[in-house]
């Protein structure tokens, strides 16, 4: 959806060259999109821009931060989350660690890392962060600030029930390859938005979280 997707290839990195170029690439500055309704997050396709400057006008930003747990086994592997099929919003669906920002979080980063522990029982000790994306805007007026972070191998998980119904790993070698990157569309209020998707096995990853992985792959993958 940006000049970097006729460059799209697969590129092989090790562990530590992924996480080499991750810090560094990315910083722990807060984004003044996190919270200012006029900057509006670019996403690099006219459709869905168009649609975040019209829910900025139309509602309040909801500020909220994600885990991107990368697990440092020899073939890495992204941590993700399935959500409880009882939820209000997004049932069912495959997710991030991660939920709105509150008042008491220090940061964004605290956020994730409270979100985590809390969803899933990540303890802190096993997680080493390394940075924050480019904020990443969505149809629901949540303004996401995801955290890129290396977790070390051992940990014990304790899923949340209430919140989530499964938690598994995907090898970040499948989500970060493009030819993953399948490109659909849907429409809001008569225009076309495109959006991603990453299928996996019987796991169908789809619209922030795919779209959250894209902007990882296309900050640490292209140049």
């Amino acid at each position: 959806m940006n000049e970097a997707m006729v460059r799209d290839k697969a590129a092989v990195l090790s562990s530590a060259e992924f996480f080499e170029r991750g810090r560094d690439r990315l910083r722990f500055d807060v984004p003044a999109a996190l919270l200012d309704p006029d900057l509006i997050p670019q996403s690099g396709d006219a459709g869905t821009d168009r649609m975040l400057e019209i829910i900025a006008r139309e509602q309040p930003i909801r500020p909220a931060a994600v885990l991107i747990p990368v697990v440092d086994h020899p073939e890495p592997t992204v941590l993700l989350t399935q959500r409880s099929a009882h939820l209000s919003s997004h049932a069912g669906q495959i997710a991030f660690p991660g939920g709105k920002i509150d008042v008491t979080d220090a940061s964004p980063l605290d956020a994730a890392l409270r979100e985590a522990e809390e969803e899933v029982g990540l303890a802190r000790g096993f997680v080493d962060p390394i940075g924050y994306l480019d904020v990443y805007g969505t149809a629901f007026g949540f303004r996401i600030l995801p955290t890129l972070a290396r977790v070390r191998p051992g940990f014990t998980l304790k899923i949340n029930q209430g919140e989530v119904d499964d938690a598994f790993e995907v090898p970040l070698s499948f989500l970060m390859n493009p030819a993953n990157h399948q490109l659909h569309s849907k429409e809001f209020r008569g225009m076309e938005r495109i959006y991603y998707a990453m299928p996996f096995a019987e796991r169908y990853i789809w619209g922030a979280t795919a779209g959250i992985l894209r902007l990882l792959y296309e900050r640490i993958y292209l140049s």
